[in-house]
Formats: C-alpha cells, structure tokens, sequence
C-alpha cells in the first residue's frame, strides 16, 4: 500500500521535477541582434472606435563589454507606424509600408537576473527590469514577482520634458516548455498592473489618471540566455483634463533574432557592379552609419507629385532585383526634395515619394510589409548645392538603405 501511494505521488509530481528550469541572461562582448515587435492597436475614444494601427518597432542591440558579471548593452530603438483603419475618414488607409515616427539610442548594463542600471535621461526601453528571476531553479507553475517600471516619451503629446516613470509590481509563474514556430521552449507568463497620475501642463491637454494592464507570454531560449520571442496582450485608458476618455486596446508580439556583421565594404562594392553592369543611370551606392545606401538621383515624378513618370518602374524593377539579393536585411526608403517650397510641403511630398518607391517594392515582393520602413527628410539633408539647377536636380531623390542590423 505503502509503495502504491509513493508510486503515485510521483506520477503526480514528476512533471514538476522534471520541468525544473533556471532562467538567466548570459552576455556575450560583441554579440550582436535584432528585436521586430509588431503591434496591433485599437483606438476608442469615449468608447467609440476612432482608428486601428500597426505599429513596428525595430531595436538593433549589441553586447559591447561584460563589467562585473553585468552586460553593457548598447541599443538602438526605431519606431513606426501605420493605420489600418480610420472610422474618423470612414475609410480604408491607404497606407501599405510603416512609416517612421522616431529613433532612440540608449546605453544601460543588464545583470543575468535581468536587473538594469541605466541612466533617467533615456526614454528607451519602455519596459526596464521586466523579466526579472529569481537565483534559483524554478519549478512547473512557480510563481515569482519583481518591481519593473515603464518609462514614456510625452514631450511631444503632453509637454512633459523628462521620461515619464511609471513603476509596477510584475508577477510571473513558470509554465512549462511551449511551442514557438515549430519548436519548444521554457515558457513563463508575466502580468502586471498600471496606475499613475501625470503632473498638470499649463495650456495642454493633459491625462489625468492612465491606468491599464499588460499579459504576457515569453519563450525563452536557454543557449541563447535571451527570451526568442514574446506574446503580449495590453488594455491602456488615458482619461484627459479635457474629460476624454482614450482607451488602446490590443496585442503585440516580437521576436528576437541574431544578426550577422554586414560587410558593408563587400555590399557596396557588388552593388555598385550590379548598378555599372546594368547601366542604371543616376544611381550611387555608398556605406552610411546604418549600413549601405543606394541613392536615385534625379527619380523621375510628375511637378509636385508622388507619380513616377513612365519608364521609371523599369529603373525600380533593376533595383529591385539587386535587393533580392540580400534578403535578410531590412531596408529603409527616403525621400528628400531640393529647397522649394514651403517645410511642410517638401516634408509631405518626400515622404509621399518614398511611399511610392516602398509600395513598388513591397508589390513586387522584393520584402513584407514589416520589413520596409518609409520616412521623408524634405531638404533637410541635400547631397548637392541648392543654388543650381544640377544641385537641385541630385537633390530630389530617394534612397533605399539597406540596414546593418
């Protein structure tokens, strides 16, 4: 009898024994990867739908150093976004590719428990000591918490100069090896709660109270000693001084993938052949900050248009083969004007020009819509002088960078 019961005693609990896990982060000095997280967000205004939107967040990341047992991370955070659906026009966006909206850097140091020390000036991440571990193995369905915080950009919203601190208490529990793309991972979810009153600004809107909750689900890779991929649900409300009520409802996932050092010296110099071979007219290649760029000088659109002219879909078609080449790069498409016009207007016709270029792209698959980013410059970055007809001329362009990381 004595035997039956420890015998079942242990069909109940070797489960646990088994799935035992310790999570840590291990920091490799130059190491190096990438996070794509895509959100997915419902806006409702006094609980009306306003619009919906995709919002693309890219981070590049590097292990520069290991200090004290401690990575020293470096970071890069690009964000845009997209809308998908406006009830405001009662129409479909006509939008395809992202748009960008704005890029971070940020310097920190993550311990392997996943603790940060990192300087209040940084806006990025948003999320800081979540996940977090205890220094223990881990049994099926533990339950662990730890003091996290986010930290918002509302300088240009609400007029709030500083990162806006909003801390919170994460609670995980360890729930066991789950399937992510075909293969399994230790798994563990983390839930936690907001709730903050932000400081009163003089002549803005402002919110009053923003409250929300956030659920996720995070894979974890235990070679890499980083989390492969999360899934993540979020419900957030601003109320405004204004007695509006902003509600973002929605899910987000991302994924984290190891990035190999471009040889941006090789990249170019094939490009460049491609592009003489070829014979592609008023087309130059060179290695800039984010990896290597191919500029069209003198792209062919109507006068005050984002509509090419005819033959210039052939160039594109040419310059489209050679980014299939690369394929495991993202890329990002500019637009810049010479200096003509009002700010505004050249910001817009940029932008509307690059679209035009990704739309082009994206249609003839050279990448999915989450790996193409559309921003407009204007005449904020001219490569010739604004003064002559030629500078002008090398001025109106598009460029289609393809990315390091």
């Amino acid at each position: 009898m004595i035997r039956k019961i420890c015998l079942f005693l242990l069909i109940i609990f070797i489960p646990y024994i088994i799935q035992a896990e310790r999570f840590e982060f291990i920091h490799t000095p130059g190491s190096r990867y990438r996070i794509l997280s895509v959100v997915d967000e419902a806006v409702d205004i006094d609980g009306r739908l306003s619009h919906r939107a995709e919002i693309l967040n890219r981070i590049a990341v590097e292990v520069v150093d290991v200090v004290d047992g401690k990575g020293q991370m470096k970071a890069t955070f690009q964000t845009s976004e997209r809308t998908v659906f406006d009830m405001r026009n009662s129409n479909q966006a006509a939008s395809v590719g992202f748009q960008w909206s704005r890029e971070y850097d940020s310097e920190f140091l993550r311990d392997r428990l996943g603790y940060l020390t990192i300087d209040p000036k940084y806006f990025m991440p948003t999320v800081r000591n979540v996940p977090v571990f205890p220094d223990k193995d881990l049994q099926l369905l533990e339950r662990w918490a730890g003091e996290g915080h986010e930290m918002h950009d509302f300088r240009d919203t609400f007029g709030i100069a500083e990162p806006y601190r909003m801390p919170f208490i994460a609670n995980y529990i360890y729930i066991g090896e789950r399937e992510w793309k075909g293969q399994m991972y230790p798994a563990f979810s983390v839930e936690y709660r907001i709730a903050s009153r932000p400081p009163a600004v003089r002549g803005m809107v402002y919110p009053v109270r923003i409250s929300g909750e956030f659920y996720q689900i995070v894979y974890w890779n235990k070679a890499m000693g980083l989390y492969i991929a999360s899934e993540e649900r979020f419900d957030v409300t601003f109320e405004m001084s204004n007695r509006v009520r902003v509600r973002y409802r929605g899910t987000a996932q991302s994924e984290v993938i190891e990035s190999e050092i471009m040889n941006r010296q090789q990249v170019a110099s094939e490009i460049a052949n491609q592009i003489e071979t070829l014979g592609i007219p008023d087309v130059n290649v060179r290695i800039v900050e984010e990896g290597v760029s191919i500029s069209l000088e003198d792209i062919g659109f109507y006068p005050d248009s984002a509509v090419m002219l005819p033959g210039e879909e052939t160039k594109l078609a040419q310059i489209a083969d050679i980014l299939k080449r690369y394929p495991d790069r993202d890329i990002v498409v500019s637009g810049h004007t010479a200096l003509a016009g009002t700010a505004e207007g050249r910001m817009n016709l940029s932008t509307e020009r690059a679209r035009a270029v990704a739309d082009y792209l994206l249609n003839n698959n050279v990448r999915g819509a989450d790996r193409i980013v559309i921003r407009g410059y204007g005449a904020e970055k001219p490569i010739a002088d604004n003064r002559t007809q030629e500078g002008m001329r090398r001025n109106r362009r598009v460029e289609i960078t393809i990315l390091e990381n």
